[in-house]
């Protein structure tokens, strides 16, 4: 049995390692994830992560796992943005305000497939246009969902969360944990 993750994220490398979980491959799908007309965050999310565990070429024996991250404000998704100005809207829009993260992560094993999606809240500080520029100096955006990143400088920003904080960095380690165990993967395999 091997074990597959479908995500070229070093965030979600470093958390499975919390689990005692190396991966054999690493192989990131690539997959249209454009949101469809009207679909909101939860669903998108959740969509996004089934096709993208779909995707990843496995053996019938093999564990895949795999897991997409959103920024929600209301029914809005804020996804990575493309450039430094798009990035600077999105974090003018959550300053000061509270949003949801949603990450689902589906794991996939043969014919099975089993999934998770977990919302989490965050609040952002009102940001001052020096922050801002400061931040999107920093170059820490890119590739983020919403622009920022909980875990890198932006952790600066923000005062509040409701939720999992390893759900707001790419990928929850409670849901994560059952769901590879429900899927018959041992977690912290070689330690005493």
């Amino acid at each position: 049995m091997a074990f597959i993750l479908g995500s070229g994220s070093p965030r979600r490398l470093d958390l499975l390692a919390q689990l005692g979980v190396q991966p054999d491959a690493v192989r990131p799908p690539d997959i249209d994830e454009t949101p469809l007309k009207g679909e909101l965050p939860v669903p998108y999310c959740h969509r996004i992560a089934r096709e993208k565990v779909k995707a990843v070429k496995a053996g019938d024996d093999d564990v895949v796992l795999c897991a997409d991250t959103t920024v929600a404000l209301g029914r809005r998704i804020l996804g990575k943005p493309e450039d430094a100005g798009e990035a600077a809207a999105f974090l003018y829009a959550l300053s000061g305000r509270r949003h949801r993260v949603v990450t689902s992560v589906a794991v996939r094993r043969g014919d099975r497939l089993l999934q998770r999606d977990v919302v989490s809240q965050v609040r952002l500080k009102r940001l001052s246009d020096m922050e801002v520029n400061a931040y999107l100096n920093t170059g820490d955006w890119q590739g983020k969902a919403g622009a920022y990143a909980i875990q890198g400088p932006a952790g600066a920003f923000i005062p509040w969360i409701s939720g999992s904080f390893t759900g707001i960095v790419g990928l929850p380690l409670a849901e994560t944990s059952g769901l590879l165990q429900a899927i018959g993967y041992p977690l912290y395999r070689g330690t005493p």
